[in-house]
C-alpha cells in the first residue's frame, strides 16, 4: 500500500489530495516535526534532506513534492491528473509545475523562513528578506490571477482539472493569514480557489489533517 508522511498544512497536502482524487488505497504517516521527527534516523533514511513529504510506494521511496505528484499521474493514468504526452497542454502543464515548485513555493519559504537566507543579519535582516519576499509573492499571485483571467476557464490549464489544482490551492492557502494581499482577494484567483475548494478529494483532505477554516 502507499504511505504518505505528512504534516498538516504542509507541501504534503498536494499529494495527499491527488490520493484522495484518485481513490486509491493509501496510508497517512504523520511525522511529528515540531518533536524532532525530521532529523530522526529512520526519516532521514527515507529523505536526507529532513523535509516534508515522502511517497513511499511498494520499493520506491519518493521526496521532492512535483516528482511525487508526476509519479501519481504516471501510475495512473487513467485519472488525467496532467495532459497527454508529447502535447502542448503537456508543455505548459510542466511549465507551471515548476514554476509552482521552483518560483512560488520557494518564495513562500522565503517569507516563512528568512533566517535562511540571513547570515549573521539579525532581526533587520530577517524582515528585509520578509518583506522583499512578501512582495514578490504579491507579484505572483498576480501572474496566477493574470493568466486565469486570460483563459477563463475553471481550473490552471484551462477546462482541463489537472495536480496543477492541488497544488496551486495548497501554496495560495499558505498566504490566508496575509494581513493583506492573501490569494483570495484576487478577482479570479478567489473564485478559482473557492471552485477548487468545492471539490470532495479537497474537502476530504482538509479533514484528514484535521484543519479548520479559514481554508484560503
Amino acid at each position: 500500500m502507499i504511505q504518505l508522511h505528512f504534516f498538516p498544512s504542509t507541501a504534503a497536502m498536494v499529494p495527499h489530495i491527488l490520493l484522495e482524487e484518485l481513490g486509491v488505497p493509501y496510508e497517512r504517516v504523520l511525522v511529528d516535526r515540531e518533536h524532532g521527527a525530521l532529523d530522526s534516523p529512520a526519516y532521514r533514511a527515507l529523505n536526507p534532506n529532513g523535509l516534508i513529504p515522502v511517497l513511499v510506494d511498494g520499493d520506491l521511496v519518493l521526496y521532492e513534492t512535483a516528482a511525487i505528484c508526476l509519479h501519481l499521474s504516471d501510475t495512473h493514468p487513467q485519472a488525467k491528473l496532467m495532459p497527454a504526452l508529447g502535447t502542448a497542454e503537456r508543455a505548459h502543464a510542466y511549465k507551471w509545475l515548476m514554476w509552482l515548485t521552483n518560483t512560488l513555493q520557494a518564495t513562500l519559504l522565503a517569507y516563512f523562513y528568512p533566517h535562511r537566507w540571513v547570515n549573521g543579519g539579525g532581526a533587520t535582516g530577517e524582515a528585509d528578506v520578509k518583506a522583499a519576499a512578501k512582495h514578490r509573492v504579491g507579484v505572483l499571485l498576480d501572474q496566477l490571477d493574470a493568466e486565469l483571467a486570460r483563459h477563463g476557464g475553471p481550473w490552471l490549464l484551462g477546462e482541463s482539472h489537472s495536480l496543477l489544482d492541488a497544488y496551486v490551492f495548497t501554496l495560495c492557502r499558505w498566504t490566508r493569514h496575509f494581513s493583506s494581499g492573501a490569494a483570495r482577494e484576487r478577482e479570479h484567483l478567489g473564485a478559482y480557489l473557492r471552485r477548487v475548494l468545492e471539490r470532495p478529494a479537497v474537502r476530504r483532505a482538509l479533514a484528514n489533517e484535521g484543519l479548520t477554516e479559514p481554508f484560503v
